[in-house]
């Protein structure tokens, strides 16, 4: 089964919007610096971007997790509620990642590894709960919409750096 392509189950959105709910309702009671959120944008932006990463590492890793949140997610909730919550939701891509555009990724995912490293434990946790949660809800419909323009501002990045190195900016 190719896991690049793996949608997102009813079950698997529920757990995503929980791990963030629960993220954010911590940074709500817990002050609410803008700095607290920066390990949850940083980790669903990252977790969006894999599933645009077809082929590669980022991909892969976005459709194994669909399919594991499809699969404890479908058990979790029929054992809770007893009603089935599998039906796959309507599924979009954010788009396609140019040359360009895969370099920014790339840096960015070096990023998020150098950041996962000096990490508190706290802050782990939220880097790969949010990660999941992107790679979950980016391919569904309504997500990929309000996120369209994701795509064209990395490409976007990755054109100008490139442009930079060449001497042309």
């Amino acid at each position: 089964m190719n896991t690049t392509t793996t949608g997102a189950s009813l079950a698997a959105c529920a757990i995503a919007i929980a791990i963030l709910g629960i993220q954010l309702r911590k940074w709500w009671v817990g002050g609410r610096a803008w700095k607290d959120l920066l390990p949850t944008i940083q980790g669903f932006v990252t977790g969006a971007l894999a599933t645009i990463c077809v082929g590669g590492l980022g991909g892969w890793l976005a459709g194994c997790t669909r399919q594991l949140a499809n699969g404890s997610g479908s058990k979790a909730v029929t054992g809770v509620t007893g009603s089935d919550s599998s039906s796959p939701i309507a599924a979009s891509s954010l788009g396609q990642l140019t040359e360009e555009g895969g370099v920014v990724v790339f840096l960015l995912a070096v990023l998020l590894f150098v950041t996962y490293k000096a990490a508190s434990k706290e802050d782990k946790g939220k880097l790969l709960g949010a990660m999941a949660a992107g790679m979950i809800l980016c391919v569904t419909a309504g997500v990929a919409g309000m996120l369209d323009g994701l795509p064209g501002l990395v490409n976007g990045l990755g054109l100008s750096g490139r442009n930079m190195l060449e001497g042309n900016a």
